[in-house]
């Protein structure tokens, strides 16, 4: 994967385009499916807090297809003042589409998924996209990232979720261990695991035999955070500590409990 502090869609190109998106059938969306003209109708402007943001909509059908047809959906966002972060968003979605890199296709953008899609699926093959801003605090724009693949003959869908937290003093990506302050990343883990007891405490599956639960789905480690006003909120892989039923479980670390922890600039004043 590039970097995400480096998108493969150079900025000043994608502002170059005008993004010409009609709902309903289609081809493929359009090279700059994520980046939208403030005149285009397509395109739903609105703010969160401070942030301008509009919302993208698409979606289409293999071209030419009669009955079930290969179908993609995407309702993403975009941000007018932040070109970068438009781009990047653009293609950390069309990256999650890989459950494994060796089998990910030719394309780093949505449009450029689109057009390998339409080549590979088969007739209920179906690629849904979401994005949207999550929470903005500070100096951070918290956004998530979904994808759910539904494959032609499997029992249930794909899904797949990734934070972001941009830092607009800089224009980039966060890492969690730029979060952290250094050295403090086995705390970390301990307010991450105490969270992790506080849900399995309210999880009628794990109450019922809590040693079988443990054995089968145990804690784990997960760097997917998001910065939000209520706390950091730390999102997990279907299967990976709850099975499928349970969806993407997420664990919430109040601020109170990462003190010490998180970078005090990262924090609430209060």
């Amino acid at each position: 994967m590039r970097s995400l502090c480096s998108p493969a869609s150079a900025p000043r190109l994608l502002l170059a385009a005008t993004l010409l998106a009609l709902a309903g059938c289609g081809s493929s969306p359009p090279a700059n499916i994520t980046l939208a003209s403030p005149a285009d109708a397509a395109a739903t402007p609105r703010s969160v807090g401070d942030l301008d943001v509009q919302r993208i909509e698409w979606s289409g059908a293999k071209p030419g297809c009669e009955g079930d047809c290969p179908r993609i959906e995407i309702d993403s966002v975009a941000f007018p003042g932040i070109p970068k972060l438009t781009a990047l968003v653009d293609h950390v979605l069309a990256y999650m589409t890989g459950t494994d890199a060796n089998r990910r296709g030719p394309y780093d953008t949505l449009s450029e998924y689109t057009r390998y899609f339409w080549t590979v699926a088969r007739a209920r093959d179906a690629t849904y996209f979401k994005a949207r801003v999550k929470d903005t605090v500070g100096d951070i724009i918290a956004i998530e990232l979904h994808t759910e693949q539904f494959i032609t003959g499997a029992a249930h869908g794909i899904p797949a979720t990734q934070y972001l937290n941009w830092e607009r003093s800089r224009g980039r990506v966060m890492s969690l261990e730029e979060a952290l302050i250094p050295g403090r990343h086995p705390q970390y883990v301990e307010a991450l695991r105490r969270a992790h007891a506080k849900w399995l405490a309210q999880n009628p599956d794990a109450q019922r035999d809590p040693a079988a639960y443990d054995k089968m789905w145990p804690f784990q480690e997960s760097d997917n955070f998001a910065l939000t006003r209520e706390g950091m909120v730390v999102k997990y892989n279907a299967y990976s500590i709850a099975p499928y039923s349970h969806g993407e479980p997420e664990l919430t670390l109040p601020y109170a409990e990462l003190r010490g922890i998180l970078k005090p600039a990262l924090l609430p004043a209060s």
